[in-house]
């Protein structure tokens, strides 16, 4: 399994992602290459005592980088040699199986659409960070942040796109599908939600997907569904909101803990209970959210991804590449448009 790194991509670049990379190595089996600036990567090793490159691990040169504020059509115009365009490029010319970047997300969806290019039949890629749940589970959202404006068409291939990678990636037999609303009402919503709701119905009824109806958002984290279905703006609110929520009740129960010395005891009681519910939540163990719809493997890893975070992402995109969807998702939306438009 070969993956492809931008060393030079977030906030803590080159250190985190080569580190990371070197740890991923070591512990998946993973042939890396990191793309970068050659010296500043060997700058890292040295400087924390690695004399050599390991075993599986090598440098591709690229002496450009793509800033957070560049303009993401004009980073992939005018920035070709910068270390997300290169490592791009060598996906789509098969020199690896997975590309991973903690960099600007405009420029890396504009960089894979472009370079890499998507599916065939896919309208818009997308999103699809798959989010824990009460019922034990994962929840993809889908998209949580790539098309912030939507058409109706745009939904119902996330919904058939979402319901094969949780198929494919989580093991769910028959996943079940659900659209963001204000309601579970098939009236509610705005005419967006309306429409998007008559094309998912229809495709459930055609045996395209299972689609479950509307969803509200209270009742994603407690596991309602398998996939939510929303539109790019919607879906970012309703990720950030659920992190956000996730990290006051952790702070509230630190709060907690420390009131008095009974409470310090009843933490030490349920101490490993409370740090793997950190640990579920923590965008460090999952590595990164997959753009979904793209002919090959590409992760946007959190821009403040450290060490960790890279070295989990490196595992994510191993997966990926290992459960890839393209040939499914490509048959998938022939034969819904054959439905569609019968002779």
């Amino acid at each position: 399994m070969k993956i492809i790194l931008d060393a030079m991509g977030g906030d803590h670049a080159p250190e985190a992602p080569v580190l990371g990379a070197i740890q991923a190595a070591k512990d998946f089996g993973a042939q890396i290459t990191l793309v970068g600036r050659g010296q500043q990567i060997l700058d890292v090793l040295n400087q924390n005592g690695i004399a050599d490159l390991p075993e599986g691990v090598q440098i591709a040169n690229a002496d450009d980088v793509v800033d957070m504020h560049d303009d993401p059509a004009e980073a992939v115009r005018k920035k070709k040699n910068s270390s997300m365009m290169v490592g791009l490029r060598m996906l789509a010319e098969g020199e690896g199986d997975a590309f991973i970047s903690a960099g600007s997300t405009g420029a890396l969806l504009s960089g894979a659409t472009l370079i890499v290019k998507r599916v065939k039949g896919v309208r818009r890629a997308a999103m699809g960070p798959a989010m824990p749940n009460k019922a034990g589970g994962k929840t993809v959202i889908l998209d949580c942040g790539a098309n912030a404006e939507c058409t109706p068409e745009f939904l119902l291939q996330f919904g058939l796109i979402g319901s094969l990678y949780a198929k494919k990636a989580l093991g769910i037999e028959n996943p079940r599908v659900g659209l963001l609303n204000i309601g579970t009402e098939d009236t509610k919503g705005t005419p967006l939600q309306k429409e998007a709701y008559a094309l998912l119905t229809d495709a459930c009824q055609k045996g395209m997907l299972n689609f479950v109806g509307n969803v509200e958002a209270r009742d994603v984290p407690l596991g309602a569904v398998d996939v939510i279905v929303c539109d790019g703006f919607s879906g970012n609110v309703l990720l950030k909101s659920i992190e956000g929520t996730a990290s006051f009740m952790g702070s509230l129960m630190k709060g907690l803990f420390k009131k008095n010395i009974f409470t310090k005891i009843g933490y030490l009681l349920c101490k490993s209970g409370v740090n793997e519910f950190k640990k579920m939540l923590d965008y460090r163990e999952i590595g990164g959210t997959p753009f979904l719809g793209i002919k090959k493997p590409v992760i946007k890893a959190h821009g403040s991804s450290d060490v960790r975070a890279f070295r989990n992402a490196v595992k994510q995109a191993m997966d990926a590449a290992n459960s890839d969807i393209s040939q499914e998702l490509e048959q998938g939306l022939a034969q819904l448009s054959a439905k569609e438009n019968p002779l």
